[in-house]
C-alpha cells in the first residue's frame, strides 16, 4: 500500500523550487508522487544568459521547457502530467491577461482535467499554493483556484461523472516553503559560518524576505538529505534559473544547520490531525492507503 502525494504547480520549474526535496524524500520512502504542471511556461522570460544564445530558446521556448522538465523529473523521480494550458505571462499593472491563456479559462472547464487526474491517481495528500498564488502571478493564483475547485469536485460523484469514480483527498496543504523566519534564520547562519560570503549582500537586498511576517506553517518535513537533489532538479530548468542564482541556491551546509525543512500549512483534513506535524501523511490510517 503506497502513500500518494499530488502537487499542483503553475509552470515548469515551480515544482523544483517549491517542493522537490519533499518529493525526493517521500519517493525514497516508497511513496508515489505526481506533479501536475498547469501551463507550458510559454511566456516565461529567459533568465539565464547562458541559454539566451540557444536558438531553441527563442524558436520554441515551450519545447525547451518540456526538455528541462523531463530532466528534472528524471532527477527526482516523480510522475508528471501537463494540464495543457497556455501560460498567462505576468502583465504590467493595468494590462489584461492575454485571451485564451490559463487565467482566462472558466474554472469549471480548466479544472476538469485535474479532476480526472485526481480520480485516476487517488492522492492521499494534495499540495497547492495559497489563494494569493504564493506571489501574485495570474497562473499561480489560477493554479490555487483550480486545485481547490478540483479537490472538492473530485469527491462529488455527481460532478464530472465521466471523469472517473469519485475520490476524496484526505489532506490538503498550502506550500509555505518561503517565509521571513526561514530567510532570517538562513541569513544569520550564513553570517556566522561564512562572514565574507558575497551572498550576504544579496540577502540584505531581499528585504521583503527579511521583513517579519506571520508564520503560517503547521507541518515541517525534514529534507536535509535531499537538498542537493532539489538543487540539481532546479538547475535542469536552465532557461529560468541561472546556476548561481542567489535567490534559489543557498549553501546547503547553512540550510541544513539553520532550517532543514520544507514547510506546509494544513488547510483541511478528513482524518484526525494534530499540529504541528513532521509528516504530510500523519493521521492517515493504513487502511486508507489502499
Amino acid at each position: 500500500m503506497a502513500k500518494r502525494l499530488m502537487a499542483v504547480h503553475a509552470h515548469p520549474d515551480d515544482e523544483s523550487s517549491k517542493g522537490a526535496a519533499s518529493y525526493a524524500r517521500y519517493l525514497a520512502e516508497g511513496a508515489e508522487v505526481m506533479v501536475v504542471t498547469c501551463t507550458g511556461g510559454q511566456r516565461g522570460s529567459i533568465l539565464n544568459p547562458a541559454v539566451d544564445g540557444i536558438p531553441l530558446a527563442h524558436r520554441d521556448l515551450a519545447g525547451l521547457r518540456r526538455l528541462e522538465m523531463a530532466a528534472a523529473r528524471e532527477i527526482i523521480g516523480f510522475e508528471h502530467r501537463w494540464l495543457g494550458y497556455y501560460d498567462s505571462g505576468l502583465p504590467d499593472e493595468g494590462e489584461p491577461v492575454p485571451p485564451l491563456s490559463f487565467a482566462t479559462i472558466p474554472l469549471e472547464i480548466s479544472a476538469e482535467p485535474l479532476v480526472r487526474l485526481i480520480r485516476e491517481f487517488r492522492p492521499h495528500v494534495l499540495v497547492s499554493y495559497d489563494e494569493n498564488g504564493g506571489y501574485p502571478h495570474p497562473d499561480h493564483i489560477r493554479s490555487h483556484d483550480v486545485a481547490a475547485y478540483a479537490r472538492e469536485a473530485a469527491a462529488d460523484a455527481a460532478r464530472y461523472p465521466a471523469a472517473g469514480n469519485a475520490w476524496q483527498i484526505p489532506k490538503y496543504y498550502y506550500d509555505r516553503l518561503f517565509s521571513s523566519q526561514k530567510t532570517r534564520a538562513v541569513y544569520d547562519e550564513l553570517v556566522a559560518r561564512h562572514p565574507d560570503s558575497p551572498l550576504i549582500a544579496e540577502f540584505e537586498n531581499m528585504k521583503r524576505w527579511l521583513t517579519e511576517s506571520p508564520y503560517l506553517a503547521t507541518t515541517r518535513v525534514d529534507v536535509a538529505d535531499y537538498l542537493d537533489a532539489k538543487d540539481a532538479a532546479l538547475r535542469s530548468h536552465a532557461s529560468q534559473v541561472a546556476p548561481d542564482s542567489p535567490f534559489f541556491f543557498w549553501p546547503n551546509d547553512v540550510v541544513r544547520a539553520a532550517w532543514p525543512t520544507d514547510d506546509y500549512q494544513l488547510i483541511d483534513s478528513k482524518v484526525p490531525a494534530v499540529t504541528p506535524e513532521t509528516d504530510l501523511f500523519a493521521g492517515i490510517p493504513e487502511e486508507a492507503l489502499a
